[in-house]
């Protein structure tokens, strides 16, 4: 079966790598009676999934049963699953089959799977390994025939290192594993969802459809989007019920987006509210020029404490001595020409940024460089390769400094 064809059945909106990889191993593990583990952040649509397999399945005429483990409590959890007899415990006034029994011959699926207790767990793995199970407060094993699909948003890795879950169940579980991707890594989809909310909307409450400008578009596909589709679809309906204009842009998408808009940048910022009102490009722009301003400073502290304290450092720490020559000099001439940062944009600068100080070298220091590299050439006898090495700079730099300094 084609995915498009699955997608239209199931109501799955999207075209992303991430999603088509995982409705392909769904359809191919499908026919199978594997134990699927489906993996993803909550929000993502990881029900979906268990009914695409049941229903591609060999047992799709038999019963479908889902589960959410975390919404039940502890303590009947086990009767809730594998069902209980007569006065097992209080308020057992009649046996009850589990929904382990109940499902036999088609699939279960274990929602929030990592929630459940883990003498619970025990009793899973049982039923996975050899399809057999106690019902509480009985001897009597009961044979069941059916196929596990658990789900979990939760980082299975980390709750077995913290002894939440057993290792050998997760094992036992992610037979074959499905990873359903965040809404942050399906950009591509989540305008196309967008307009497919948007559109169940106008017509559940009888309006016209809601249209984004492209700024609106930007905001939407750039914001972080957490709660994945279940935020989206929870904020589609909020601006068609909310808002008489039926055409949004990004100034009224804003009011709708928690904490402001955050878009997804490669650098972070403690003060994230300095650039709240800024593109990513003005920021960039910002980021860059503080750099430079850091560096300006740098070089004049370096240079600093080489001019009064020289002869202490070339006394203590030669090596150091060697490699702030040599850092002072690739700064001065020899850093490539791509590291420039052009000084004719800087429109967020609190304050207007200097012109990048050059700093004369001064005559004791090219003494001392010269005094340097005639010692290092000295000690390897002419041999420029090993002299630079010992110096810290480039073959070709000791070159250059050898016809500066006139070294013979």
């Amino acid at each position: 079966m084609e995915l498009q064809s699955i997608k239209q059945r199931f109501g799955i909106i999207g075209n992303s790598s991430g999603l088509n990889r995982a409705l392909n191993i769904a359809v191919q593990v499908a026919p199978t009676d594997l134990t699927v583990l489906i993996t993803g952040e909550s929000g993502t649509g990881k029900e979906v999934f268990p009914q695409i397999i049941h229903q591609l399945s060999a047992r799709k005429h038999g019963p479908y049963i889902a589960v959410n483990c975390g919404a039940i409590p502890e303590g009947t959890i086990d009767s809730e699953l594998f069902g209980h007899e007569k006065g097992s415990f209080t308020g057992a006034h009649e046996a009850r089959k589990g929904y382990f029994e109940v499902a036999s011959g088609g699939t279960i699926f274990l929602d929030e799977v990592a929630e459940l207790p883990i003498s619970t767990q025990v009793r899973l793995l049982r039923v996975l390994e050899t399809g057999e199970f106690l019902k509480v407060g009985s001897s009597k094993v009961i044979k069941t025939d059916v196929r596990v699909i658990a789900a979990t948003n939760v980082n299975v890795p980390e709750a077995i290192d913290k002894g939440n879950f057993r290792q050998d169940l997760y094992y036992r579980l992610s037979t074959v594993p499905i990873f359903i991707p965040p809404l942050r890594e399906r950009n591509e989809d989540i305008h196309l969802l967008f307009r497919k909310f948007a559109s169940d909307f106008a017509e559940k409450y009888r309006m016209p459809s809601l249209h984004l400008t492209p700024d609106a578009v930007d905001m939407l596909v750039d914001y972080r989007w957490d709660g994945n589709v279940r935020q989206l679809k929870n904020i589609t309906e909020q601006i068609s019920i909310i808002e008489s204009e039926r055409e949004i842009t990004a100034q009224t998408m804003m009011k709708y987006l928690p904490e402001a808009y955050v878009p997804k940048l490669p650098v972070l910022y403690a003060n994230k509210s300095e650039y709240k009102n800024m593109t990513e490009r003005d920021i960039l722009y910002k980021i860059l020029f503080d750099m430079r301003r850091d560096i300006t400073e740098l070089k004049q502290s370096v240079v600093e404490i080489i001019r009064h304290g020289s002869q202490e450092l070339q006394e203590n720490n030669p090596q150091l001595v060697k490699k702030l020559y040599h850092d002072i000099s690739t700064i001065k001439g020899e850093a490539s020409p791509e590291m420039e940062i052009s000084t004719d944009y800087a429109p967020y600068q609190e304050e207007p940024v200097e012109e990048m100080e050059v700093v004369e070298e001064s005559l004791s220091i090219a003494h001392k460089e010269a005094d340097l590299i005639r010692r290092a050439l000295e000690k390897h006898r002419g041999k420029r390769k090993l002299a630079a090495r010992d110096l810290g700079i480039s073959e070709r730099t000791l070159y250059r400094k050898i016809k500066e300094y006139k070294i013979t």
